[in-house]
């Protein structure tokens, strides 16, 4: 009974991304009828589309800058999450409940509130449409979820191992590189995962803050909405492209992202 209510959920979820692939493989006269043709022929036009056979937009720059962008503040998120998140439990700071929710505060703020400063001091200090803007953005944006994930990770390393380094004259970037790594990967790859699709997924900064240079895939992604309509396939097409990246890293990391997000739920 359980197995059959968790295939149902996961098919549930699974539906809108099946519509859209089958979508993208219609074209726009069939994609548009209401309800759909699921009958209908099958083309790859949408896809020539995307990939710029009809006006020569090649999306290979959006997608670099979305990868960049994504793996550059996924790696200074791990940077600074995992020894903010070992002195937070394993090396507990005084009142550290008060630096987690100070962490947790940042989150508190809705993004659009804060655009307009950060559009300011982008503008003034010449940052503007630049890849590097976006990293640091991004690497602010998901450093608390991060420190949070972390915290509980670590907390569940043995501290016998650690005291064991300790006497053994372990440095601290030792002990975090050739211990606590090793023993919380899961949760360090789950963490690495979601920083990464966030980045990789936001679009609110990304369409203000950036133009013809460092504009992102979900950027691109938007300029199949014109003011001539919602060509359906189209957009369906150029998502399926965007989310493959995503897709591939949470195939390719599943089992971690298992271990790591199920990390301290049984005692």
């Amino acid at each position: 009974m359980r197995g059959a209510t968790a295939w149902c959920c996961g098919l549930i979820f699974f539906l809108p991304f099946a519509w859209m692939v089958l979508t993208s493989l219609h074209a726009e006269p069939d994609a548009a009828t209401n309800p759909p043709a699921w009958g209908a022929p099958l083309t790859l036009d949408g896809y020539r589309a995307f990939f710029g056979a009809a006006d020569g937009a090649a999306p290979w720059p959006p997608l670099l800058n979305s990868l960049t962008a994504s793996t550059l503040s996924t790696a200074l998120v791990l940077l600074l999450a995992v020894p903010a998140a070992y002195a937070l439990s394993i090396r507990p700071v005084r009142k550290w409940t008060d630096v987690l929710f100070f962490f947790l505060s940042t989150k508190m703020l809705p993004a659009v509130a804060g655009l307009l400063p950060v559009y300011l001091i982008a503008r003034n200090t010449g940052t503007l449409d630049t890849i590097w803007l976006l990293v640091v953005l991004y690497t602010s944006m998901n450093l608390p979820v991060a420190v949070w994930m972390m915290r509980s990770f670590l907390a569940e390393v043995p501290v016998e191992i650690l005291e064991a380094a300790s006497i053994d004259g372990a440095a601290l970037p030792t002990v975090l590189l050739r211990i606590v790594a090793p023993v919380a990967a899961p949760g360090i790859a789950a963490t690495a995962l979601i920083s990464f699709i966030f980045s990789w997924n936001e679009l609110l900064f990304a369409r203000v803050l950036t133009g013809v240079v460092a504009g992102t895939a979900p950027v691109f992604l938007t300029g199949f909405v014109t003011s001539q309509g919602l060509f359906l396939a189209k957009v369906c097409a150029a998502a399926v492209c965007v989310s493959l990246p995503v897709l591939v890293a949470g195939f390719a990391a599943q089992d971690k992202l298992v271990q790591g997000l199920s990390l301290g739920a049984v005692k």
